[in-house]
């Protein structure tokens, strides 16, 4: 579960559909890296459900062979309990995996309060938010980067 400090700390969340670029690739490597050269993040949480996530964990992933020491962590918005068996499965691309108490009885809510959730337990927050994606709907990722800024969260914002 997390217990290092949030200070060193970052989340990731982003719209379901993203315009996945080389450019977005490298823009995306480069801000980890600067996080964790420059301000000692070494932590970073993860939720599920968007391509966004995807490319996230996959860049976290990479960096990872050159900065050993980070970890990469899965929040959970469903399965409070899971058989050893998916753990063993979730372990294999993360370093941990915790499903956070206050959702418990979140029903619909669930992606939206684990957001809330990683947002509180982080300093940093990377969004892929495009106003053109989401439409008309207040969509999950509009509500929690608001709520990321209401927090006073370090947001690194894409596409930029």
């Amino acid at each position: 579960m997390v217990t290092e400090n949030i200070s060193n700390t970052c989340c990731f969340f982003g719209n379901r559909k993203i315009n996945e670029t080389e450019e977005l690739k490298t823009q995306l490597h480069e801000a980890i890296e600067s996080l964790i050269i420059n301000e000692n993040v070494s932590l970073f949480l993860f939720g599920s459900r968007s391509e966004f996530d995807k490319l996230c964990l996959e860049s976290v992933t990479e960096i990872k062979e050159k900065y050993p020491h980070i970890k990469r962590i899965y929040v959970r918005a469903e399965y409070p309990v899971i058989t050893d068996l998916y753990k063993a499965y979730l372990l294999e691309s993360y370093e941990d995996t915790y499903f956070p108490e206050k959702i418990k009885d979140a029903g619909k809510a669930s992606y939206v309060e684990r957001n809330y959730e990683m947002i509180d337990k982080s300093r940093f927050c990377i969004v892929y938010h495009d106003e053109n994606i989401a439409n008309s709907r207040k969509s999950g990722t509009k509500i929690a980067l608001d709520y990321a800024f209401k927090k006073g969260k370090k947001i690194i914002r894409f596409p930029d």
